[in-house]
């Protein structure tokens, strides 16, 4: 009524008042809907029309209608003598193919899609952090080894046999074959002395060390099984070569399968998988430790680093390595590194000034803060969804 000028308002001090302003006024709304009534849409204006859909007394609905007729194909379909849709083995084979008639086929209809593979998260977090170690001129170590002798996977190490790791609540020990038949002799011998006695300036762990102990099959505990094969190979190498070319340094990774026996929960299985890394050179310390570890993790987008010093059987130092997360907003625990002692080292065969450092890290957890997954096993078992599997975006550490 405003709008149309039929009445006006006053503010007054008691609150506003709506005042007549024409003497009569002429209603276009009433007739307008008795001519849609009895004519229709073509009986009323256009501009009758759209004021009375604004005022909901008219609502516009589509009525859409089909007519079916018999098709040239009628009479096949009603004698039971439909087109065959497929032309079948069974139909070449007993030459009954002549007796159908079949379908027209559409060469461009859009067919179904074919099925493909996918890459698990697991595998795409695994190519990236291949990337990064070869980009930093690393090279891979051979990891196809996931059944190893206790002796490459803890004495080599200088880890004793008393070490509570090496108990069956933490390993899987191999029933059959349960020994392995072939150490080198050698190298037994003085891994032997350095865990007895000791050497070049270490007291050893002063113990009645077992070979029969050392010689058991396990399922890897670590990664640095690997890592040690690798180390008395280069060591063995370089005793073979020409006097003065008798070092050469190097840096080797790992990143493959291992297995601990723990108690399954949201962010523990009984296999999982290491990342492992350590360049090998003479008189190397704590220093360059600390700036390879900020090289790599920083190519993995973690640039504020923190370093607590924690205990490890054949480290020394050891510092474990913490990082804040944008993500979690939060600093969290990225992975374990150290230099490896002279008593692992020193039997194999290099000079006192070698040095090793190390470190390691899951490849696990990465890809859970990666992909947002709170439960390990939803990432990695029996549990996985396919989907999942089929549809997580790809992935570029370091460039989020």
């Amino acid at each position: 009524a405003m709008a149309a000028k039929i009445v006006h308002m006053e503010k007054t001090p008691d609150g506003p008042v709506v005042h007549r302003a024409v003497d009569a006024f002429q209603d276009t709304l009433q007739p307008a809907c008795a001519a849609f009534a009895a004519g229709g849409e073509a009986a009323v204006s256009p501009a009758d029309l759209e004021t009375l859909r604004k005022r909901k007394l008219l609502i516009q609905s589509t009525l859409k209608s089909f007519r079916m007729e018999k098709g040239p194909d009628y009479a096949a379909w009603d004698s039971g003598k439909q087109p065959a849709a497929d032309l079948t083995v069974e139909m070449l084979q007993q030459g009954t193919w002549k007796d159908f008639a079949f379908k027209a086929v559409n060469l461009d209809a859009m067919g179904k899609e074919p099925g493909c593979g996918h890459l698990h998260p697991l595998m795409k977090v695994r190519a990236q952090f291949r990337e990064i170690f070869l980009e930093m001129g690393f090279q891979e170590m051979c990891t196809n080894k996931f059944v190893e002798s206790s002796f490459w996977n803890f004495d080599a190490l200088f880890q004793p046999q008393q070490h509570p790791a090496r108990d069956m609540h933490d390993t899987f020990f191999i029933k059959e074959p349960k020994r392995t038949p072939t150490l080198p002799a050698d190298y037994l011998e003085r891994v032997r002395a350095m865990h007895s006695v000791g050497g070049h300036g270490s007291t050893g762990w002063r113990y009645d060390w077992s070979e029969e102990e050392s010689r058991k099959n396990l399922l890897r505990t670590h990664t640095t099984a690997v890592s040690s094969r690798t180390l008395y190979a280069i060591a063995q190498e370089a005793a073979r070569t020409p006097k003065g070319l008798e070092f050469r340094p190097g840096k080797y990774f790992s990143i493959d399968r291992v297995f601990r026996n723990e108690a399954l929960d949201a962010t523990h299985l009984a296999e999982f998988h290491q990342v492992e890394g350590f360049i090998i050179d003479r008189n190397l310390t704590m220093g360059h430790l600390l700036g390879v570890l900020q090289e790599f993790f920083g190519r993995l987008g973690m640039t504020n680093l923190k370093f607590k010093p924690t205990y490890n059987p054949y480290t020394e130092p050891s510092l474990e390595v913490h990082a804040w997360h944008e993500g979690l907003q939060r600093i969290v625990e990225v992975g374990n590194s150290g230099v490896f002692r002279p008593e692992m080292l020193r039997p194999m065969g290099f000079d006192d000034d070698v040095s090793v450092i190390a470190w390691g890290l899951s490849l696990e957890r990465p890809t859970m803060i990666r992909y947002k997954l709170n439960n390990i096993r939803d990432l990695f078992g029996h549990k996985v969804d396919v989907n999942m599997v089929k549809s997580n975006p790809i992935c570029r550490m370091g460039y989020e």
